[in-house]
């Protein structure tokens, strides 16, 4: 009797495991048709959080995962020049109220940080985490008068040649600064109609 419910317990663990194998397989698409950067992002994120939440055919999403909100993997890259060529794939989201007077320094700095006002979110699109994080950090810096955009721009281009040779700046290791813990939303005001 033991032996059977020994031979029970391992098929059902086993059942478990194929079963969980099985649904990380249906959501993973096939990527041999995306583009290297982004088969590259897809594979670093996979290997530090698991399976993404939702899969399409040109998109790789995942919910809640460190410190991000969110995170999307795009089958297509969009061609960036700062601080180098290179292709953006992979935005990373967070919580974050920019104050209306930072938006044109924002832009100025690195046009792929992106704000959405409404939503309290900002993001940053590249192919590496570690870009994302340091493009987030030093928009930080700059809504809180630490650095100007100039000066942003100086420092992303030489923590990026340091993370190329090898090194690991802390501005590409996480956050700086402390990451809102829930939800902000700007529903801006009603017009006078």
């Amino acid at each position: 009797m033991k032996i059977l419910h020994s031979l029970s317990a391992l098929a059902l663990a086993t059942a478990v495991v194929y079963s969980s194998v099985a649904a990380a397989e249906q959501k993973m698409p096939d990527l041999s048709g995306w583009h290297e950067a982004s088969q590259k992002a897809a594979k670093q994120m996979m290997d530090k959080y698991g399976p993404p939440a939702e899969v399409t055919e040109t998109t790789l999403v995942w919910h809640k995962t460190g410190p991000w909100k969110h995170t999307a993997v795009s089958k297509e890259a969009v061609d960036h020049n700062f601080p180098m060529p290179h292709p953006d794939v992979m935005e990373q989201v967070i919580d974050y109220d920019v104050p209306i007077d930072f938006f044109d320094d924002l832009a100025a700095y690195d046009g792929s940080v992106i704000v959405e006002r409404t939503k309290g979110e900002i993001s940053a699109r590249c192919d590496k985490e570690e870009a994302n994080f340091l493009a987030i950090n030093l928009a930080n810096d700059i809504v809180k008068g630490k650095r100007s955009w100039k000066e942003a721009r100086v420092f992303y281009a030489d923590t990026i040649k340091a993370l190329m040779a090898g090194e690991k700046p802390e501005y590409t290791q996480g956050f700086v600064f402390e990451v809102a813990a829930k939800d902000i939303t700007n529903t801006d005001e009603p017009a006078d109609m």
